[in-house]
């Protein structure tokens, strides 16, 4: 289980051939890796940075394993960075982010059910999604000027839920 290996399988499933903000899916998942581990997170959150699109998005579709294939993810990644990976994929974000600081539900897009995180779950989640979205940011201008109001508010919500190094990153990048 290493960066190496999660590589291995994100290039074996063709990342580096999908266009993405910034050049390719798989150049957004090594900044979104880069970033994290930059910010001294947890290994696991780190791996999920680098996987995280790995059974596509609620934003992005492509899927690069199939949910029968988590096993694959768990091996390369760990387990529990693939069960990061999957906890933000299902993510149905409408009906999950904006509320998240207040319920600490994230409802799933896959099945429909309803979990309440834990602090333990909920953390990694959150800096993981922000990181995402300030690469977005950074990459794509248009993405910035469309949705930066509605980040600085949703990331100012989530204030108490990521990490402190985290919030700052995003206040520097969106300015709130």
């Amino acid at each position: 289980m290493t960066v190496d290996d999660v590589k291995a399988l994100l290039r074996e499933r063709g990342a580096q051939t999908i266009d993405h903000p910034g050049g390719t899916l798989y150049t957004h998942l090594v900044r979104v890796h880069d970033r994290l581990a930059a910010h001294g997170l947890p290994e696991p959150t780190a791996l999920a940075g680098l996987s995280h699109a790995a059974y596509g998005t609620d934003g992005f579709d492509t899927a690069l394993l199939t949910l029968d294939e988590r096993d694959l993810l768990r091996a390369a990644a760990s387990p529990a960075a693939e069960q990061l990976v999957h906890h933000y994929a299902a993510t149905l974000r409408r009906h999950t982010w904006r509320d998240l600081a207040r319920t600490r539900q994230l409802h799933n897009r896959f099945d429909g059910t309803v979990t309440v995180l834990t602090a333990a779950e909920l953390r990694p989640l959150v800096d993981l999604s922000i990181v995402n979205e300030l690469d977005l940011c950074e990459q794509a201008p248009d993405v910035a000027a469309r949705y930066g109001d509605y980040f600085r508010t949703l990331f100012a919500s989530w204030t108490d839920l990521a990490s402190p190094q985290v919030t700052a990153d995003a206040r520097t990048v969106l300015r709130f």
